[in-house]
């Protein structure tokens, strides 16, 4: 009598499964369905998280930029050489920690920097410079202070890449 039931209620299971579409319907979607998605209360939202981001990519941006310093505007207005004494780039003293002083000048050699810092003592002397920081071409001809990071370098005596300057 039990074997009987069960395969009742087999048949009963199975005859429920073939009943039901694997494949379910979910409507037609038309420009009303869009419509009626795009509520007041939706694109409110929408336009808010859209100024939220907006302020906090300009508040990110200049976080950055509060790293570096300027020459000011006055020098900018004037059309003069960056000022003694101002500092351009990173502050971070622990990642660049090397320091050399000397005229910057283009070229470096065999391919190593693209710029070099001439100092006393001859060619022998000079320090080898890359910069991902620092724009240097802005300071070609000018006596500056350099804090960087030294690179391993193959013909170049001293290579470093620069990541603060000081106009001298």
């Amino acid at each position: 009598m039990e074997k009987k039931k069960d395969v009742e209620k087999l048949a009963d299971v199975k005859q429920e499964t073939k009943e039901q579409p694997l494949i379910h319907d979910f409507g037609n979607f038309n420009s009303q369905n869009l419509k009626n998605a795009f509520t007041p209360k939706v694109l409110v939202i929408l336009a808010l998280v859209i100024i939220v981001g907006i302020i906090s990519g300009f508040m990110v941006s200049g976080k950055s930029s509060s790293n570096t310093s300027t020459s000011g505007l006055g020098s900018i207005l004037s059309g003069s050489s960056t000022p003694k004494g101002t500092i351009i780039g990173s502050n971070d003293t622990q990642t660049f920690k090397d320091t050399a002083e000397g005229v910057l000048k283009e070229g470096g050699i065999d391919g190593e920097g693209a710029f070099h810092l001439v100092r006393p003592g001859g060619d022998s002397q000079n320090v080898y410079l890359t910069s991902s920081i620092v724009d240097l071409s802005k300071y070609v001809g000018q006596k500056i202070k350099v804090w960087g990071q030294t690179q391993k370098a193959q013909v170049a005596g001293w290579l470093m890449d620069v990541g603060r300057i000081e106009i001298e």
